[in-house]
This record gives C-alpha cells, structure tokens and sequence, in this order.
C-alpha cells in the first residue's frame, strides 16, 4: 500500500484495527486508548467521538492536539522497518502508533511501553 492511500484511509476503519490486534491478545480497547492518548494528546471522549466521523488517519495525526515529544524515543521494528529511520514524517507518527500496539499486544507491560 502506498503512503497516500493509508494517510486517505478513514481513521474510523483502521483504529478498530488496532484495537482489535491488542483484543486478541489479551488487552483491552482501554489500554489502545491510553497509548493513543499519550501519542497524540486526544482525549479517550475525543477518539469516541472521530469513531463516528469520516477523518483521515494521515489527519488524525495531522490534527493531533499534542503529539509526545517523548516518542521519539520509540525504537524497534513494525513492517520490517525500524521506527526511528522512517523518513516521511507523517509515516512515522503512524507507525509510532503501530508499535506501541504491538508492544501491548506482546503482552510488554503500560508502565515500559509508554517509558515511565
């Protein structure tokens, strides 16, 4: 998939997703929240609420009230590719995210996952 066609995708078809990676292995949407949260600075009301709009996920992150400036320390690989060399801005946010639910659903406990 091209970069243009996953920033196009409706947030709303992927989060769940994401959501669903974690379920699966044990987590809970809760916890999904709380890293997106931390990432982007929308609140758990907020995610609810672009659930039932049509917002892109490249402007999901585009619009992120607060991106961390911790994740910059996120490292490893999704895809195959290691986080931390993603040239395209925008790519990177999104695959932050990425990690960070896989963490999660590698069963790596919130506290070393969100670097506290």
């Amino acid at each position: 998939m091209n970069n243009e066609a996953l920033f196009a995708m409706k947030f709303s078809r992927v989060f769940p997703l994401l959501i669903a990676k974690a379920e699966r292995k044990g987590r809970s949407r809760e916890e999904v929240y709380q890293v997106a949260t931390w990432l982007t600075g929308y609140g758990a009301a907020d995610l609810d609420r672009l659930l039932t709009s049509d917002l892109a996920y490249g402007d999901f992150f585009r619009n992120a009230p607060a991106l961390n400036e911790k994740r910059r320390l996120i490292r490893g690989s999704i895809c195959g590719v290691k986080v931390e060399s993603i040239q395209e801005p925008l790519l990177q946010e999104i695959r932050y995210l990425d990690k960070l639910v896989d963490e999660l659903a590698k069963g790596k406990p919130m506290d070393k996952i969100l670097g506290e």
